[in-house]
This record gives C-alpha cells, sequence and structure tokens, in this order.
C-alpha cells in the first residue's frame, strides 16, 4: 500500500478515533468480541504494545487490517 493511500485512510477511517487506542476501542472499530480483540494482538494480525497488562494499539496499525483483509468497520465505529 502507498504512503499516499495510508495517508488519506487515516484522515478518514476511525477519524474520532486517538493515534493510540485500547483494546476496547478496537472491539468496538471492529465490532468484535474482547476474546476475538485479543486473538488479533496476540497471533500479530493486529500488532500492538504491551505495557504491562495493557496494550497501546497504533491506529495505524488497525487501519492497515482493515485494508489488508477487507475488513468492514463497524458501524458504531463510523458515528463515534
Amino acid at each position: 500500500m502507498k504512503n499516499i493511500d495510508i495517508q488519506t485512510l487515516y484522515k478518514l477511517l476511525f477519524a474520532d478515533y486517538p493515534d493510540i487506542v485500547t483494546v476496547r476501542q478496537l472491539q468496538v472499530m471492529l465490532g468484535i468480541s474482547r476474546h476475538a480483540a485479543y486473538d488479533l494482538l496476540t497471533d500479530g494480525s493486529i500488532r500492538g504494545l504491551k505495557l504491562g497488562n495493557a496494550y497501546k494499539i497504533p491506529k495505524i496499525n488497525v487501519i492497515r487490517y482493515v485494508v489488508e483483509n477487507g475488513v468492514q468497520p463497524s458501524a458504531r465505529a463510523a458515528g463515534s
């Protein structure tokens, strides 16, 4: 994926979310369960940093996952 594509998507997709999201925010963004969110993080599908017992997930990694895997973002995420 080209840099310009990522920059454009970053401005449009999940615009109301911070640059670093939590597992709960990831759940809402993708419309998935907590278990599914942790599975994506632990198997490396979405890269995040684990600090203690909490994950910090760069929003750009979520966008890349959505684009590369053809995932439809949650309808709730669009309005958040």
